[in-house]
């Protein structure tokens, strides 16, 4: 355990010019008395860990020490090359890059850890796109990652619909994010300090000149994308259909619509009546929507309201009974 501490310590000083033993403490998950301890281990094991005194202090490696990736064991080494996802570094040109990357990381490792690569690749693939669609490359996709690997403030026109009514934006790119096979860019409006969501496919421009922006540090990718996500899946929500679910509809609830109507149909659900079927309240985008999507749950589901909604549902099962008999 301390090993594997005292290892991941020394790659944190390699990778910045300082840390302090606060900033350490939190990344190794430790205390600052522990981390004064590690540090003069590593220092007698001969590691050049030097402290600076001070407020403004801190540890830093002196003497330009870089160690080898020779500590790495064979699942590590293994879960290092499945952190790249291939169709996604070819998609934003990025693939020659890490394919000279990922040879030079292999040529550091120990021979016995050589073959991580492909015994990696031999297990473990990623299909980003969903199922029953082409996955399509947006043809400017690279020229978009390149700005965001740059920090390049980018002029854009955007398709705001797909009536094809466009507009024009400076764009601070933050980061581009892979969902269901759809990529998007997440950015800072130049001037407006507001970040949003952009569909890559709806570009139909994008120039990068030579301005950088700068980066706010405190941004985070990831937590940006859960929260805007959350928003959208609940900002077309705007209609809500009451149902009697059985069990088995209930189950399948999760198979035909958004998981946030799903949590909200389960909080409203109200004690199992006699037959075992309870009755929810289900938030959909609109009556057409619903219709499609509840369609699916054919006898397991009984629509209560709203009533035009019932009555198509009793008008196809109607036509159904007529079409079987």
């Amino acid at each position: 355990m301390r090993a594997a501490r005292l290892i991941k310590m020394v790659l944190l000083l390699q990778s910045r010019p300082s840390m302090t033993a606060g900033e350490l403490a939190r990344e190794l998950e430790v205390s600052e008395r522990t981390v004064t301890r590690d540090a003069q281990a590593l220092s007698e094991a001969g590691v050049p860990v030097y402290a600076d005194r001070g407020r403004a202090g801190g540890y830093r490696l002196i003497g330009g020490y870089r160690t080898r990736l020779t500590g790495l064991a064979r699942g590590e080494a293994e879960a290092l090359f499945l952190s790249g996802v291939p169709g996604a570094l070819r998609e934003m040109g990025l693939e020659d890059a890490a394919s000279a990357a990922r040879l030079k990381v292999s040529a550091a490792l120990l021979p016995s850890l050589r073959d991580a690569s492909r015994t990696a690749a031999q297990r473990f693939h990623l299909d980003a796109p969903g199922w029953f669609r082409e996955p399509r490359t947006p043809e400017l996709l690279p020229a978009v990652a390149d700005a965001v690997w740059d920090d390049r403030v980018v002029r854009a026109r955007y398709r705001r619909d797909e009536a094809g009514a466009e507009v024009e934006r400076e764009l601070e790119p933050y980061g581009l994010v892979l969902k269901a096979g759809v990529w998007y860019l997440c950015a800072r409006v130049a001037g407006a300090g507001t970040h949003r969501v952009y569909r890559i496919d709806r570009f139909t421009g994008v120039e990068a000149g030579e301005e950088r922006f700068v980066r706010d540090e405190e941004f985070d990718l990831p937590g940006f994308w859960e929260e805007r996500a959350e928003q959208f899946a609940r900002s077309i929500l705007r209609a809500e259909v009451v149902l009697r679910l059985s069990p088995v509809g209930l189950r399948q609830l999760p198979h035909v619509t958004e998981p946030v109507s799903v949590r909200a149909a389960r909080e409203s659900a109200g004690e199992p009546d006699e037959e075992g079927w309870v009755t929810v309240t289900l938030p959909v985008e609109s009556e057409d929507v619903a219709y499609g999507q509840l369609f699916a749950l054919g006898p397991e589901a009984e629509v209560l309201a709203p009533a035009g909604l019932r009555e198509r549902f009793a008008d196809a099962a109607r036509r159904t009974a007529d079409r079987y008999r």
